[in-house]
């Protein structure tokens, strides 16, 4: 149970980071990781993340994105004895600004894998590339590749 929940936490404080227009923190997390991401063939690491995030995500004047990512229905695959997790769940994401209602604006999946070591579970590989549902999302990114589902 223990390791469930340093890996929910994970998941969490990721959302937590990018809510708060903590990209750096954000792309922290996946400093051990590959990714793949939307719009790109080849996998990626936590520095290319980041580079995408500050060309992409709009920054308001109070420093966040004035978004919500909720991360909801976490299926963990553990394997104690090797140290790994495989673990999918969906996120939702909100936003409101001061000329933007609030309303939804995505919904996808991530599938993330989790390692152990030294005593640490942290991310070491995420897929961003599972995008399900697509809304406004004009107040959110400037400069984004086709978001459609595919």
């Amino acid at each position: 149970m223990e390791s469930e929940q340093a890996i929910k936490k994970l998941l969490f404080l990721y959302a937590e980071l990018i809510d708060s227009g903590d990209l750096e923190g954000a792309a922290a997390l996946f400093r051990h990781a590959k990714l793949r991401v939307l719009g790109q063939e080849e996998l990626i690491n936590s520095e290319e993340l980041l580079a995408l995030w500050r060309r992409v995500v709009r920054l308001y004047p109070c420093g966040t994105p004035r978004t919500r990512h909720v991360v909801t229905n976490v299926i963990l695959d553990m394997d104690d004895r090797v140290g790994r997790a495989q673990v999918r769940s969906y996120y939702t994401v909100y936003q409101a600004t001061e000329n933007f209602p609030l309303q939804l604006i995505a919904a996808g999946r991530y599938r993330d894998e989790f390692e152990h070591i030294d005593g640490d579970w942290r991310f070491c590989f995420r897929d961003y590339s599972l995008l399900d549902m697509v809304g406004d999302l004009s107040a959110h990114l400037v400069d984004m590749p086709d978001t459609r589902p595919g």
